[in-house]
């Protein structure tokens, strides 16, 4: 199905295929509706959210995550919290039916592990959303894979280096899902990257690979942060920028670096940081974030009774916005980069020297946040 959303707002429109899952977004348009070439700032309402639908992690205490050599950003091991209830789901799917085109479903644990997995599917059906998710693979079979295969756009498989990892894949594939891998990108796996994008080694009959830059939230570390002056930052860029039998992607945390090292990339193909501009997250308890590695919940506002659309319109997501739109001025990339990642200024892909005191303190006095 191919459906099409006005935004009256902000003065564009967007276009979204259920079926292969693109999506498309216009320029500002102007009063005789034509495409200005200026892009929107932002949506009325987020085309995309990540719903966090596991409050904790039924694997946690096998260590899978760092056995792998990934810091659980969500803190998987320490937190326990309920997952999201069936109801609490449809409430926010109801929301969203017609403003939003899909969800990425997550949380602290493997979405297809959630006691109402498929009801949570069938809603999102019902509302005519596209769910997608990441699965670690561990808790994978062919019942699960033909669900996703039912309801899911496409499912990827986090990098976990594991005989799991390989059997989820093959899995997915198997019963004809979109696959993708998900590979987190730091100072102990980058030469590892390297490597397979050289070799183009991969799953075969994967749809791509999306490179996740590791962040210093939860239980990642400050050390394992990759630096701009690495030369293998730009090693890896350069593999980026080469062809593959396989697509290969990069989370928007990763826009600074194409800029700065890709040749091959167009910059129209590009999307920075979306946080509280076209997506948000929400938690298993409700709680609404620009971004789900704001662990600290700096710029967290509670839903229920407050609507996603209050939510997202309030002053704490407009505080987020801010300082994206305030970032690096005078940089003639700001308008394509808008500063890289609020949250973690050290993982952004830039001369250090830029990214100190990007922002101002602008955070007016005597405001008050929503509660």
């Amino acid at each position: 199905m191919k459906y099409r959303l006005i935004d009256q707002k902000y003065k564009f429109m967007s276009f979204f295929d259920t079926d292969t899952g693109a999506y498309l977004r216009t320029g500002i348009l102007d009063k005789n509706g034509k495409d200005t070439g200026r892009d929107p700032f932002m949506g009325s309402f987020p085309n995309l959210i990540d719903v966090g639908i596991m409050g904790h992690c039924i694997h946690g205490k096998t260590g899978l995550c760092a056995k792998a050599g990934i810091g659980c950003y969500q803190s998987g091991l320490m937190v326990e919290k309920p997952n999201m209830r069936l109801e609490d789901f449809s409430w926010i799917a109801k929301q969203c039916r017609h403003k939003s085109n899909q969800f990425a479903l997550g949380g602290r644990g493997d979405p297809d592990q959630h006691e109402d997995f498929e009801q949570i599917l069938q809603i999102c059906k019902e509302n005519d959303i596209v769910p997608n998710f990441t699965t670690s693979g561990y808790g994978m079979n062919t019942e699960i894979a033909d669900i996703c295969k039912k309801y899911c756009g496409a499912i990827a498989v986090s990098w976990y280096r594991s005989d799991y990892t390989i059997n989820a894949i093959k899995t997915l594939i198997a019963a004809k899902v979109k696959t993708n891998v998900h590979y987190v990108l730091g100072n102990n796996t980058i030469d590892e990257a390297i490597r397979r994008l050289k070799a183009n080694d991969f799953p075969q009959g994967i749809n791509a690979v999306i490179f996740l830059l590791h962040k210093p939230a939860g239980q990642g570390t400050c050390e394992n942060v990759l630096d701009v002056k690495d030369p293998r930052v730009e090693q890896f860029f350069h593999e980026v920028d080469n062809l593959h039998p396989f697509k290969v992607g990069l989370d928007s945390c990763s826009v600074p670096g194409v800029i700065r090292f890709c040749k091959h990339i167009l910059p129209q193909s590009l999307d920075t940081c979306e946080g509280a501009r076209f997506s948000c997250y929400i938690d298993s308890d409700l709680t609404m974030l620009p971004c789900s590695f704001d662990q600290k919940k700096q710029y967290a506002v509670k839903l229920n009774p407050l609507t996603i659309e209050e939510g997202w319109n309030g002053t704490v997501f407009d505080r987020f916005r801010k300082r994206l739109k305030t970032a690096c001025p005078g940089c003639r990339h700001q308008e394509l980069c808008k500063g890289g990642c609020s949250l973690f200024p050290e993982i952004v892909f830039c001369d250090k020297d830029k990214k100190v005191n990007r922002f101002d303190d602008i955070k007016d006095k005597g405001e008050k946040d929503d509660e």
